[in-house]
């Protein structure tokens, strides 16, 4: 966000772009801090429509991103147990 920031001078916070959007405050603190974050097109079109932005200015290809972890049935069973 800091990029909108140099090229407006406003400041963009996750609860002001949530109300420019209608998304959560939650899916965009999400979509900004987890990697590998899978976006649909009509979320990063609204972001994009809230920015001004093309989604060339969002997205970021990364070689290989990370590997969402499955729970194997033993860790089930240990998260029951507790």
């Amino acid at each position: 966000m800091l990029a909108y920031k140099r090229r407006t001078g406003e400041k963009m916070t996750y609860e002001i772009l949530a109300e420019r959007t209608g998304l959560a405050p939650g899916t965009l603190q999400n979509m900004g801090s987890r990697p590998g974050y899978n976006a649909g097109l009509a979320t990063l079109a609204r972001i994009c429509v809230a920015l001004d932005v093309t989604p060339g200015d969002l997205l970021e290809l990364i070689d290989d991103p990370p590997k969402a972890r499955k729970k194997t049935k033993r860790s089930a069973k240990k998260s029951k147990k507790q």
